[in-house]
């Protein structure tokens, strides 16, 4: 037994050091675009509420990223940028430890664990500073918890698994929707009298400090506001996403993007595996308990994903991923027999890495067709098919060079109006590097917000004494004021306002 326990330790770690090999290799150099420059941003200045409401201040995650950056080696931004690989290497060695403990197998964990970090969005998010891999290395750790439970009956596991919901709320407002299953799991053992009130208790208290830095947030905002519904509001959508949040309603492009960014991230023959999966679920599960969850988990985040509105919403779809990942292992295990296994596990696994090529080819085929993205603004730098659709950020600097040649070219006393994409990188550069503080940067956005500052009746006085640049004069990424009454010449990578 002992031999086993090590052996799968073992195991575990190489996994672990791969994956993590393979994420800090492929992971951002530096200072980043929109959320991800916002995150370095609020790391630098310990800002672990934000500006866009409790639900997307993540404050476990900013906790982390302040801790790093006072690690004494190696530059800011990429350090901050390392945190989300090596959760990802974590959240694939997690999944791997899942399938390993329930299958009592190697190959069918092993070939879930290289699907779920080969797919897109999973890597993708490894490679910037995001807080999805954050949570998804939670996810798993809840999972594992739940699967010893169900094989053991030992309450403790149940505490981990309550600690770990609490640390992922405290991250991502994705763990509501584990959360309410898992409550569903406690009341019915609470019926049957398989975990007693006390225990209940226990699970309550591991779980309010795991969520404490969340709570943390909402008691101080319901202290300084005097408001409990609006803070609530706030923790559950967000300052303006409750429409996106609540949405019921599906448009034909709405179905064809979903149907299109998962097809995206599982680009392989290898995706069968995942109907095997759900057919022979209940056939090699543990306890129908952990079937029950499993399949809730697996319906609600798909469905919450699917009709989710907002433009980077295909990211959403991460924990769906994960299950998916998950069954794809099942479903493995369960049509590969000893009599065909040679064969067919080494072609499953070629197939398995069938990303790669995927990823490699598609930014150019879609920007030869001029197929359309969520963006295709032309931005300095940054090739928007690449960036997009290619999961690595191997060397890209784009976003600091953008920064760096942006503020060499403005005149003394300069004002930039950015817009959330650009803004982050402008100030990054300004402040972690200390460069050209006479420059103003002005954007609406989150955590900057000092457009009320340089509105519409004071921007003629601004003018007479200051030069003024912004970074797109189009609308959606420019103040309407200033396109209502001026012109714009190039100046750099910036346009000018002359009249």
């Amino acid at each position: 037994m002992q031999t086993t326990k090590n052996k799968l330790a073992v195991n575990y770690f190489v996994v672990l050091l791969a994956a993590a090999v393979f994420y800090i290799a492929t992971c951002a150099p530096g200072t980043l675009w929109q959320d991800s420059g916002m995150y370095q941003y609020r790391i630098w200045h310990n800002d672990i509420e934000g500006n866009l409401g409790l639900a997307l201040s993540h404050p476990l995650y900013h906790i982390i990223g302040i801790a790093v950056k006072y690690i004494p080696l190696g530059e800011f931004a990429h350090k901050v940028n390392l945190i989300s690989a090596v959760a990802a290497a974590f959240t694939i060695a997690n999944l791997f430890l899942l399938l390993r403990l329930w299958l009592g197998k190697n190959a069918p964990a092993l070939l879930a664990a290289i699907t779920l970090a080969l797919s897109w969005t999973i890597w993708q998010s490894a490679s910037i500073a995001e807080v999805y891999t954050l949570y998804s290395a939670l996810f798993f750790a809840e999972l594992i918890m739940l699967l010893q439970y169900t094989k053991t009956k030992r309450v403790g596991f149940l505490y981990l698994l309550a600690f770990f919901n609490g640390l992922a709320i405290a991250d991502h407002m994705w763990a509501i929707i584990p959360l309410t299953c898992y409550a569903v799991f406690l009341i019915v053992l609470l019926v049957q009298k398989q975990i007693r009130l006390r225990s209940l208790a226990v699970l309550v208290g591991l779980w309010i400090i795991g969520a404490a830095p969340y709570e943390y947030l909402i008691i101080k905002n319901i202290i300084q506001t005097g408001d409990f519904t609006a803070t609530l509001t706030s923790a559950f959508f967000g300052k303006s996403w409750s429409g996106a949040v609540l949405n019921t309603h599906l448009s034909a492009k709405l179905i064809k993007e979903n149907l299109m960014f998962i097809a995206y991230n599982f680009p392989t023959p290898n995706i069968i595996f995942f109907f095997a999966g759900l057919y022979g679920l209940k056939k090699i599960s543990p306890d129908r308990g952990f079937v029950n969850v499993l399949l809730a988990l697996l319906i609600l985040f798909f469905a919450f994903a699917f009709r989710y509105t907002v433009p980077d919403r295909y990211t959403f779809f991460i924990p769906f991923y994960c299950l998916v990942s998950v069954l794809i292992g099942v479903g493995f295990n369960t049509l590969v027999t000893r009599s065909n296994y040679k064969i067919l596990c080494r072609i499953v696994f070629i197939l398995a890495l069938l990303p790669v090529p995927t990823y490699i080819i598609a930014p150019a085929i879609a920007q030869k067709v001029h197929f359309k993205l969520s963006s295709t603004r032309n931005i300095p730098y940054r090739n928007e098919y690449k960036w997009f659709l290619q999961p690595w950020q191997t060397g890209y600097k784009g976003a600091e060079k953008f920064a760096n040649e942006a503020l060499d070219s403005v005149g003394n006393g300069a004002i930039i109006y950015a817009d959330g994409t650009t803004v982050y990188a402008l100030l990054s550069v300004q402040e972690i590097k200390d460069k050209r503080r006479d420059v103003t940067i002005v954007s609406g956005h989150g955590s900057v917000n000092n457009l009320k500052e340089y509105n519409e009746d004071l921007i003629g006085k601004l003018r007479a004494e200051r030069p003024v640049y912004v970074v797109s004069p189009l609308a959606g990424y420019c103040p309407a004021f200033l396109l209502e009454r001026y012109k714009f010449e190039q100046a750099g990578v910036l346009s000018k306002i002359v009249n």
